[in-house]
């Protein structure tokens, strides 16, 4: 458990990992708190408004059955079981089942289109899917490993259901007896070089992600926290950042995934159900800013917002301290080692444009391509030292990626940053995002954040685009707010904006 402290310092210096050689993660986000007493740990509002509220009990009794009927199919340790499902109870007692039997959850998002699912099915080795009739249409026939597919509802093709199967399942089950180091789920990159990869995640991952999830959170967790997210469950942000640490603590999850995020919506949700704490990534925080007036119109009272993905502007800081009433403390993470760098802005100060400064129990540096600590103010790459609980065991099947990734105990993000004088990390963006114009070594996101301080800018995103003089030109695209006259006269006003500002080589063409 993260400490309060005096300062950072002593916050970080005072944080011990207690990683127990035995860890198994349904029961230790389950189990442990089925005590009989009715704990709520799930409330579900489903798209046509019916809520439905689940206990720790519940889901232990649930996720029992669930165990038993994956091994009715053949499923054992090492077997690999894939989830494609929303926002949903299934979801979460699918997990925990896998986990208590010692196989392997591939979680899966629901946006994915049949090649997508095909892969991973197929690099995995995906022995069961679970998953419901709206997205059976996409899974491939031609999947050698794939035994069984479980249908939650609606369309069946013969396969058989979810909920008939758990009512014949029997109640008691014995979680396996899993060293922490064992494999638990395997997360896919986002594959934006090359075929997406299989991130190898052992037991301790959920332990890994704690502190993380604790000091953006501002010591969570308080009592009467309730949490919610609108980002999937499928992806390591909505997984490990959000349901699985909350179940861990005992704090109740809010389950609801629209099909297309509606900023209205979003607050009336929060106020709704009495949410105190938020992971909202950084677009849907861009959307909610179009919302006016949103305090006095939802009566919502939120104790801590997190986002990550992107770093966010001075603009967007600002407009959640007033709009939200608290700030938003921004974390730092990928699917191969998450939750590394964050703020806290109860702790200490944040400095808009920054990361944040290392979550405590994670060495992390700013580092050369060989894994030299670079000294302050110097660009390099973000890395994080092993051992780490939260670090992947390796990518699936795939050494030789693995070893690419380590430069001697550096995990290499591929992120660009530098570190300040006081620890702070700047992030200036991807290693094979950098722009490369007329000499000149351009990062994005200075770019992007300048962007969003125009009147006129509601999201903004900057690539390189070849030129034969140059060889890269900076290029912005741009969505403007609601009721904004669009034009080559506002796009020359931005590129002016953004030229004075920054420097004339950084602004779009």
């Amino acid at each position: 458990m993260l400490q309060h402290g005096n300062s950072y310092e002593d916050v970080y210096r005072g944080f011990r990992w207690d990683v127990p050689a035995r860890f198994n993660i349904g029961a230790a986000a389950c189990d442990r708190h089925a005590d009989g007493t009715g704990r709520l740990a799930l409330i579900y509002e489903a798209p046509d408004g019916r809520v439905e509220r689940f206990t720790f009990d519940d889901l232990k009794r649930l996720s029992n059955r669930c165990a038993n009927a994956l091994a009715g199919f053949g499923v054992k340790a090492g077997d690999r079981v894939g989830v494609l499902l929303p926002q949903r109870p299934e979801t979460a007692i699918a997990h925990l089942a896998i986990y208590k039997l010692g196989a392997i959850a591939v979680p899966l998002f629901v946006q994915f289109g049949p090649e997508g699912l095909e892969h991973r099915l197929a690099d995995s080795g995906a022995k069961v899917l679970i998953t419901d009739g709206e997205n059976l249409a996409k899974i491939p026939p031609t999947l050698p490993d794939l035994a069984t597919i479980l249908i939650v509802e609606g369309e069946t093709s013969g396969h058989p259901l979810f909920w008939p199967i758990l009512e014949r399942a029997r109640d008691a089950f014995a979680p396996a007896n899993t060293a922490a180091e064992a494999p638990a789920l395997i997360i896919y990159t986002s594959g934006t070089t090359g075929k997406p990869k299989g991130a190898l995640h052992a037991h301790r991952v959920l332990l890994g992600h704690l502190p993380g999830v604790q000091l953006p959170h501002d010591f969570f967790p308080q009592p009467g926290d309730l949490y919610w997210t609108p980002a999937d469950w499928a992806w390591i942000g909505g997984l490990l950042d959000v349901l699985l640490p909350s179940l861990y603590f005992g704090v109740p999850v809010l389950a609801h995934r629209a099909r297309k995020f509606d900023p209205e919506e979003a607050f009336a949700l929060i106020a709704r159900h009495g949410v105190r704490n938020a992971f909202l990534p950084p677009t849907a925080l861009k959307m909610m800013r179009t919302v006016p007036s949103p305090r006095e119109r939802f009566r919502f009272d939120l104790r801590s917002v997190a986002t990550g993905g992107e770093a966010l502007g001075e603009d967007i800081l600002a407009w959640s301290k007033e709009a939200l009433g608290i700030a938003v403390n921004e974390f730092y993470g990928q699917t191969e080692a998450n939750l590394l760098v964050g703020n806290c802005a109860s702790l200490y100060p944040v400095r808009p444009g920054s990361m944040g400064r290392p979550i405590p129990g994670h060495r992390v540096a700013v580092v050369s391509d060989h894994g030299e600590p670079l000294p302050p103010g110097e660009t390099g790459i973000i890395a994080a030292k092993r051992p780490d609980p939260v670090m992947f065991l390796g990518y699936w099947n795939n050494p030789e990626a693995t070893a690419a990734k380590f430069a001697g105990d550096w995990l290499l993000t591929g992120d660009v940053a530098l570190q300040d004088d006081a620890g702070y990390i700047w992030y200036k963006g991807r290693e094979d995002d950098l722009i490369s114009s007329g000499g000149y070594r351009i990062g994005p996101t200075d770019i992007e954040d300048c962007l969003m301080k125009h009147a006129a800018v509601l999201m903004a995103a900057v690539v390189g685009h070849p030129d034969p003089l140059r060889g890269e030109i900076v290029r912005a695209f741009v969505v403007a707010k609601p009721d904004t006259d669009t034009g080559p006269a506002l796009a020359e006003e931005i590129r002016v904006f953004v030229g004075q500002r920054l420097a004339w080589y950084q602004a779009p063409r």
